[in-house]
């Protein structure tokens, strides 16, 4: 066996565990929700777009937007594409998703990315903000192992992606200043404005 035979094997057995575990009709549908709102990073999203539209919590919300934006880039875009793997139930149609069958390719998860990379964010800015949705991102990747449409590596790696966009996110706008001008930061705004007049 090679390596990707080897990672496959463990992941078919982890998601057979979760079947023969977790699998009834209550959770089907609270982790078909889960799944649904975590659909194109929808959820994080909207929630950026409410953050940017009040000053205290404008620069956060365009981080957030910022890192699933980078995720989804080097995700959806670039690394899916690329490495082109067939989701679990294509590769064993045996087991049927409760949820409607996503197209595409399955590696990385697009939904664990965007996920991790908002409750990243939200808990660098503000822990009140950011547990609750890393609670979220939690449910939201475990749904894609749940409802069979993604392999735990898939998984693994989406979170991976989405914290690694979320600290680059934040460290290069605190190095540039952005979320002092973005939250307008009136001691921010008196050293400009000095800067200016020398």
């Amino acid at each position: 066996m090679n390596l990707f035979e080897i990672i496959q094997s463990i992941d078919f057995s982890i998601l057979d565990f979760i079947q023969n575990t977790f699998k009834c009709v209550f959770l089907d549908y609270v982790l078909a929700f889960f799944s649904y709102i975590g659909e194109a990073g929808g959820i994080w999203i909207i929630a950026s777009v409410i953050m940017m539209c009040f000053r205290k919590t404008r620069a956060t919300g365009v981080m957030v937007l910022c890192a699933v934006v980078v995720g989804f880039l080097i995700g959806e875009i670039g690394l899916k594409h690329l490495i082109a793997r067939e989701r679990p139930f294509v590769v064993n149609p045996s087991v049927v998703p409760f949820i409607n069958p996503p197209s595409g390719y399955s590696f990385p998860s697009g939904h664990s990315c965007s996920s991790f990379a908002a409750a990243t964010v939200l808990l660098m800015r503000d822990k009140r903000f950011g547990i609750p949705a890393f609670a979220v991102a939690v449910f939201i990747a475990f749904s894609r192992l749940y409802n069979y449409v993604h392999f735990p590596s898939d998984v693994l790696c989406g979170i991976l992606l989405g914290v690694l966009c979320a600290i680059v996110t934040v460290v290069i706008f605190r190095k540039a200043g952005f979320d002092k001008k973005l939250s307008g930061d009136l001691k921010y705004k008196k050293v400009d404005d000095n800067a200016e007049k020398l």
